[in-house]
């Protein structure tokens, strides 16, 4: 299986530093900073790079478990929120909030809302946070 890569590099320090990240395909290329990510300053940072990543996976695997029960989706959207707070000394990331849509001809929404219950056990994404932020669905089917 492949292994993938990331870079980053941060120049002085946490309040008034600032950063860059890249990803080795080039898809990923921005900068961040202390108030990118924990003020409203806009910009990347490393919770949406979380939430993304959790939003695809949590996509594609949902779909590869409706087609496993013999449904097949048109269209599978996550939307993800990931939190951070400050825990003690210093800071936690939380929760993980998914808003997933889809589009399944013939599937009820019980059916659709179990596979998505059982997806966020079985995401990959899902599976590395799991030990240590709480992963919360609400999963609607759309007619």
């Amino acid at each position: 299986m492949p292994t993938r890569s990331a870079n980053a590099v941060w120049k002085g320090g946490l309040k008034d530093g600032d950063g860059k990240f890249s990803s080795e395909s080039g898809a990923l290329d921005a900068s961040y900073s202390a108030g990118k990510r924990f003020g409203d300053e806009p910009g990347s940072n490393p919770e949406e790079l979380l939430a993304a990543a959790e939003a695809a996976c949590f996509s594609m695997a949902l779909a590869g478990a409706l087609e496993k029960d013999g449904m097949q989706p048109e269209e599978i959207r996550t939307e993800a929120h990931c939190t951070i707070e400050k825990k003690g000394d210093g800071f936690t990331i939380t929760s993980m909030k998914l808003s997933v849509r889809g589009r399944v001809p013939g599937a009820d929404e019980e059916s659709f809302r179990r596979a998505a219950e059982a997806t966020k056990e079985g995401c990959p994404v899902s599976r590395a946070l799991s030990s240590n932020v709480r992963i919360e669905v609400d999963a609607e089917l759309e007619r």
